[in-house]
């Protein structure tokens, strides 16, 4: 078994990946998926999301270590274990980010990877569909791999939200990944003709019939490498353990969690810490698991005076005839993941561009799919973007089965409580502004009783959840940064031939959820990879709040 190219991980950035080194037939590439077929329902229906996500077929089953500043709660860490990776598992919202936060990659030391840089590489991977709902064209891109398409909004409470934000004095906006994220308006989704477009149906599946190109299904042991080179992975199969040699390179693209602990197993990383474990090392890469971060959420919970949200098909019944006519049709409600409406904004004067993000769903209920005992409701996720809380990846041995000890220090930072306090009051504000008038009633979480800061921080510890946004423990930076892992073209920085390329390369969090961005590293890796001269930069100039260092809005 032996490649030009060999990439671990047949998600986001994998998938990517694995079409564009095989496009032009010149290179054979295998890619390396422990997980099985994407095919059944529950993955390809949009709204059936919270299902796949919670079942080991599909996923790692990653939990975090007791959260020192959550009451020593464990989180689940959803990572997709399946053809498409966590495309194949995720809420299906596309979001590119914020112009400022690839800029601020740039200035960090990943250059060539400021806004003007990614934005040629969004453009390619996209095929975006209006709708008839407006947007921004001339941004977007018209003919890529990724169906990127609108709900039809067609409850009046996606409409009353917007409007509220409006009321309430912030932006709107047309299309938050075009010019102007900042404002209230419609959220995108990555669903085609009422499927989940995952990597895997954007990708992968189209590029399976090339003949240069296979996937092979193992579990990642490590990386094999030779007087400073890496020639291959070792993989088991069927209880056998073997090599798969790369002539030209290995691409690690299994995860912000799975790439560092298969950095680490090959002996990339910390020097103590890998001698501890008996790994011999090969790279003293401090930075390896380091830089660890994610977003959080809480869901702001209001009950509806009318019965007009989805809680009417919250039973045996209900469930069963939206499954029904999904199945037969591709349309209806099992069509969409049910996020169409969606806001980004400051949480004060002098915050430059948006740190706060806004889900809204006409339901109340949660990830995990438990509706709220009150019945009819609706609900925001909100959260800060730019938490300067870090965590770790690290090994809690040397077999390469054991799961990584996972911490992510969430909230361990004071500004963290005081962003969370002030997104729970804006949400209320929002929510008490009189578009929402006829549909009111009481608040269902965190509850009226929860008014000072202590109650709310009592609230946020109890209750805070992930948004499943790892990122960042595989650094890009320059060769010379002790703490990078990567330099800009993704290679690991002390070793050759080899190169990470998933959301783990990200310096710092983007502004919103993370596939789009992880497929944009895939695509522009590719690039990297096979030496081409990356795509002209875009001239396209962001749009910033004239308010922004005298107002929140």
């Amino acid at each position: 078994m032996d490649a030009d190219f060999v990439i671990i991980g047949s998600g986001s950035a994998g998938a990517a990946m694995a079409a564009r080194l095989s496009e032009d037939g010149k290179h054979t590439v295998i890619v390396i998926e422990f997980g099985g077929t994407d095919m059944g329902p529950l993955i390809q229906m949009p709204a059936a999301l919270s299902y796949p996500m919670n079942m080991p077929r599909y996923d790692w089953g990653f939990r975090s270590e007791p959260e020192p500043h959550l009451g020593g709660r464990t989180l689940a860490v959803p990572r997709g274990k399946v053809i498409g990776g966590s495309s194949s598992i995720n809420g299906m919202v596309y979001v590119r980010g914020h112009a400022g936060d690839y800029d601020h990659w740039a200035e960090s030391g990943a250059t060539g990877w400021g806004y003007a840089d990614v934005v040629p590489y969004f453009k390619r991977m996209e095929h975006w569909h209006a709708g008839g709902h407006g947007g921004d064209p001339d941004r977007r891109g018209k003919s890529g791999p990724l169906h990127v398409t609108r709900g039809a909004r067609k409850n009046p409470l996606f409409k009353v939200f917007v409007e509220a934000g409006r009321q309430a004095g912030f932006e709107l906006t047309d299309d938050y990944n075009g010019e102007k994220q900042e404002g209230f308006g419609p959220m995108e989704q990555t669903v085609w003709q009422g499927r989940r477009w995952s990597a895997a149906n954007a990708y992968l599946k189209p590029a399976r019939s090339r003949k240069n190109l296979s996937i092979v299904r193992g579990y990642a042991r490590k990386i094999v490498i030779v007087n400073g080179r890496a020639t291959g992975v070792e993989i088991e199969r069927g209880g056998v353990v073997e090599v798969i040699t790369a002539r030209r390179e290995v691409i690690v693209a299994a995860s912000s969690i799975n790439s560092p602990k298969l950095l680490l197993l090959s002996g990339i990383g910390p020097a103590a810490q890998l001698a501890e474990l008996g790994i011999a090392v090969v790279a003293d890469r401090p930075g390896v698991g380091a830089n660890l971060q994610d977003h959080m959420e809480l869901y702001i919970q209001q009950a509806s005076l009318l019965p007009i949200t989805l809680y009417k098909y919250w039973n045996v019944f209900g469930k069963a005839l939206i499954g029904a006519q999904w199945l037969f049709t591709k349309r209806g409600l099992g069509a969409s993941n049910q996020f169409e409406s969606a806001a980004f904004i400051r949480s004060q004067a002098g915050v430059k561009y948006p740190d706060i993000q806004f889900h809204f769903i006409p339901i109340a209920v949660r990830y995990d799919g438990q509706a709220a005992a009150e019945g009819h409701g609706f609900q925001a996720h909100v959260g800060p973007m730019r938490s300067a809380s870090r965590g770790a990846v690290t090994l809690r041995s040397a077999d390469p089965k054991a799961p990584p000890r996972i911490q992510f220090n969430y909230m361990s930072d004071e500004k963290d409580w005081a962003d969370f306090r002030h997104c729970i009051r804006v949400t209320r504000e929002i929510f008490g502004q009189a578009a929402f008038d006829p549909y009111r009633g009481k608040e269902i979480l965190p509850g009226e009783a929860y008014q000072s800061d202590d109650e709310l921080d009592d609230h946020i510890r109890r209750h805070a959840e992930s948004a499943y946004h790892p990122c960042g423990t595989c650094r890009m930076g320059r060769a010379s940064d002790p703490m990078a892992v990567v330099d800009p073209a993704c290679r690991v920085i002390g070793v050759d031939g080899l190169r990470v390329a998933d959301s783990s390369i990200f310096p710092r969090i983007t502004n919103g959820n993370l596939n789009a961005p992880s497929i944009m590293v895939g695509e522009k890796a590719s690039d990297h990879i096979l030496g081409r001269t990356p795509l002209p930069a875009d001239n396209g100039i962001p749009w910033i709040n004239p308010r922004w260092e005298i107002s929140d809005r």
